[in-house]
């Protein structure tokens, strides 16, 4: 008989991004979803070796200031519902705040945003889930 052990914090945030992210492409349309639910009216995708090298998602939507960017990528966090209620009223195509947080788990992620508003630029890099710089 084996013995239950604890899985390492890596193996089960491949095991728990594989539930949102399966291969690049879900990737890919994750964020592409972020940005038509950020208003975005022009989306490009650059992808190399078929998304295992780097996926760069670049569009023109609102942005988000910087304290929301840090957030966006803790689970469960997420700017569309924050009642039972909401759930029956979505009219985004995301909505649970798993997405992010789930890429970031498992890679190296670097978000540059910007809010229409012309506040500063934000920029946050986390690696394997670990918040390496923000500024």
């Amino acid at each position: 008989m084996t013995k239950i052990k604890i899985l390492s914090s890596n193996l089960a945030n491949q095991i728990a991004a594989g539930e949102v992210v399966e291969r690049p492409a879900s990737v890919i349309k994750e964020l592409i979803e972020n940005s038509i639910d950020a208003g975005a009216t022009r989306v490009k995708a650059e992808i190399e070796l078929g998304g295992r090298r780097l996926i760069r998602i670049t569009d023109d939507g609102c942005g988000m200031e910087k304290d929301d960017a840090v957030l966006a990528f803790e689970r469960h966090a997420t700017s569309k519902i924050s009642t039972p209620e909401d759930l029956a009223k979505i009219r985004t195509l995301g909505f649970r705040g798993e997405a992010l947080a789930s890429i970031a788990s498992v890679a190296k992620v670097e978000l540059l945003t910007n809010p229409k508003e012309g506040n500063p630029a934000t920029k946050v890099l986390i690696d394997g889930g670990k918040t390496i710089e923000v500024k």
